[in-house]
């Protein structure tokens, strides 16, 4: 199962790995919740979890629009879809959960299997302590070294990430300052780097721009990329720099 819409700028996922238990009519049900980026990790998450012990290991992933659930040998849809409905109700993304279980001699019937996944997997996600994750945006600015102190004041204040200094931008007591910042934030940091430095931020890139010289930003760079359609990136300025193709070259890391 799967399907693709664009992507939204934050979501909510789960902060580490959790663990639920509950013994239904003498067969046991272990659910355990792990954040995930892809497919890849899903599967590797599936490999490092999963029992062959267990009379089944059933699962269910959504990574944004895309998901997948399998039953494992119970009857179709009573074990991954039951799962799968509980971590859309949960609200949390990038997530997967296994359900092992362990057969106790009582046949649960089709209502009671939905259930008893369905419920396993949503109680383990209510245990889950979660966190919000906002995607970041690639930034950069060429300042005088006497203006360094002042700008980094303001990149601390806005809690940016990533910060590279590159001294070779051919201009003598200058250097290129690049940083990732919550999407969120773009536009009061531009308004604060204005208001304190008197310099203008560029946003990395003008997408089409960024493709001809550098290729897809960390394999991402498509139309579904959560900052591709920002207007930020549709009114890239280019004053006190220059949009050169060894600048670009030079931001992208």
């Amino acid at each position: 199962m799967l399907s693709t819409s664009n992507s939204s700028d934050s979501y909510t996922t789960i902060r580490e790995r959790v663990t639920f238990d509950r013994e239904i009519k003498k067969s046991k049900f272990i659910a355990i919740a792990g954040p995930i980026s892809d497919e890849r990790s899903a599967h590797s998450f599936l490999s490092e979890i999963r029992d062959p012990r267990a009379t089944h290991n059933c699962w269910a992933y959504k990574v944004g629009d895309q998901y997948r659930c399998n039953d494992d040998g119970e009857p179709s849809g009573t074990a991954g879809k039951p799962i799968y409905s509980a971590i859309v109700s949960s609200g949390v993304d990038r997530v997967m959960v296994v359900v092992i279980t362990y057969f106790g001699g009582i046949k649960l019937g089709i209502g009671g299997l939905d259930r008893a996944y369905g419920g396993v997997a949503s109680e383990c996600l209510k245990n889950a302590p979660i966190c919000i994750v906002k995607h970041k945006v690639p930034m950069g600015v060429e300042v005088p070294f006497g203006l360094l102190g002042v700008l980094y004041h303001q990149l601390q204040s806005f809690k940016v990430e990533d910060i590279k200094q590159d001294y070779e931008t051919g201009k003598d007591g200058r250097t290129l300052v690049t940083f990732k910042v919550d999407f969120d934030r773009v536009a009061s940091l531009e308004d604060s780097n204005k208001a304190h430095c008197g310099m203008t931020l560029l946003t990395l890139l003008c997408r089409k721009f960024y493709i001809a010289h550098c290729g897809n930003l960390e394999g991402n760079m498509t139309n579904n990329t959560p900052w591709a359609h920002s207007s930020i990136l549709n009114t890239v300025t280019i004053a006190l720099i220059g949009i050169f193709p060894f600048f670009i070259n030079k931001l992208c890391y």
